[in-house]
């Protein structure tokens, strides 16, 4: 059997064609999402709501409803939407084109039927001018290829964010799907509390947000991109920013800092072209987060591994 080419492992993702399939999902997701924030015991920075990368789509893995359990997953390779529940119970729904509303409705419509009735905060999050999903009615891209290739992507980037946790022995987030900013992220943190954040994203409550960066971190991830970045891209950054973050030499080139995200940019074409995408993304996540670290002074020697195995690419 033939290697899979780079084409293959890391597929283009042509902001103007993707970015309308890309919204759509952004949009399921929340809602699947909300689900599971509606029946899960919170967690620390909000990390019960997030979704997890499989080996055909997302999952919201197990959610408790009473005694029973049940778990909804997103699948692009034959693009449904399947739920499980552990009395037995199974609904698929087909990923199509369709608008928002119609979604919302079929899925919940679905959940009734298995005896899984949700009630979800049903505006969504972090977008400007967002409108109910039950009130969504405008017609929506779904476009299987680019679904996949979106999903093939953050298989790949999950992959590579896990061998990057995995070098951190101080408290860091898992390698999970945030729905609000449909993006896939890791966050480490220093052990130190940080100051009150000022919140301000939009539809989102302050609060939230402040319980998320109620510590120092160094937090990446990836995005299909938008406003102000229209394409896909890598991000870095620490909250609170250190003095001298900004200015940090880091790798590999193509990296920038984005003076209006205030955080490091690393355009995903520029991964995909390397001759190790691998390699570009481990150096772009460990010289952004040595700049926050060194430059906000953490315990280094306290918070990562010295083995062999733990090792940064130099």
């Amino acid at each position: 059997m033939n290697s899979p080419s780079l084409e293959d492992t890391w597929p283009s993702l042509p902001f103007e064609h993707t970015h309308d399939t890309c919204a759509t999902v952004h949009m399921w997701t929340q809602i699947v999402g909300k689900i599971r924030l509606a029946k899960s015991p919170w967690t620390n920075h909000s990390w019960h709501v997030t979704l997890h990368v499989t080996a055909r789509g997302l999952t919201t893995g197990p959610i408790p409803y009473g005694d029973r359990t049940f778990q909804i997953d997103f699948d692009f390779i034959v693009h449904q939407l399947a739920i499980q529940s552990s009395d037995g119970g199974t609904a698929h729904l087909p990923l199509v084109a369709q608008s928002v509303a119609t979604f919302y409705g079929r899925l919940m419509g679905e959940l009734d039927r298995m005896n899984l009735h949700v009630d979800i905060h049903c505006k969504p999050n972090e977008v400007p001018a967002p409108v109910r999903f039950d009130e969504d009615d405008a017609p929506r891209a779904y476009n299987p290829d680019y679904a996949n290739r979106f999903w093939r992507v953050l298989l790949q980037v999950d992959r590579v964010f896990k061998t990057f946790r995995a070098r951190f022995i101080g408290k860091c987030s898992p390698v999970h799907f945030f729905w609000g900013a449909a993006d896939l992220a890791v966050t480490r943190f220093s052990g130190r509390s940080a100051p009150k954040h000022p919140g301000g994203i939009p539809n989102l409550p302050d609060w939230v947000t402040q319980e998320a960066y109620s510590h120092e971190v160094s937090s990446c991830g990836f995005w299909a991109g938008g406003e102000p970045i229209p394409y896909a891209a890598f991000y870095s950054y620490a909250y609170p920013e250190p003095a001298g973050f900004a200015a940090s030499l880091v790798a590999p080139a193509g990296t920038f800092y984005s003076n209006e995200l205030r955080e490091f940019i690393l355009p995903y074409d520029v991964v995909r072209q390397a001759a190790s995408p691998d390699h570009a993304v481990l150096q772009f996540l460990q010289t952004t987060y040595e700049a926050a670290a060194n430059c906000g002074a953490w315990e280094r020697n306290a918070l990562e591994r010295r083995d062999t195995a733990g090792k940064a690419p130099k």
